[in-house]
């Protein structure tokens, strides 16, 4: 078995909800998410998304940008092209770790199959 394969494995992305926050982010294109629509959508407290946000904006994979709209403070999150990038590396070795997983599984283990994403045009 390839080795670098799991080396792509980045720490930063594997953390189920980081994994939420960058699949959201992807999501919603380039327009970005509120910090409240993160929050919603990822099921996550005001103090763990602010953790995990912190991480990924010092590791460069989002942007966090902070203005008023009107007299009310708005935070919204943007994927950079970085963090798309890396994302989509990360992705790419999980299918193929999990391939790999299940091709050494015994037949009778086997249940189903891993398949590429599925991508949905906009």
């Amino acid at each position: 078995m390839d080795s670098t394969v799991y080396e792509e494995l980045k720490r930063i992305f594997h953390e189920p909800k980081r994994m939420a926050i960058m699949s959201a982010l992807c999501a919603a294109d380039r327009k970005g998410l509120t910090f409240t629509e993160l929050k919603r959508g990822c099921g996550m407290s005001d103090g763990n998304l602010n953790r995990h946000l912190k991480v990924l904006a010092d590791s460069g994979a989002v942007r966090i940008e902070k203005k008023f709209v009107g007299v009310k403070p708005r935070t919204t999150v943007f994927l950079t092209e970085r963090g798309l990038d890396r994302f989509s590396e990360y992705l790419e070795a999980l299918r193929v770790a999990l391939e790999n997983s299940l091709a050494a599984m015994p037949e009778t283990r086997k249940t189903t199959s891993v398949q590429g994403p599925t991508v949905v045009a906009r």
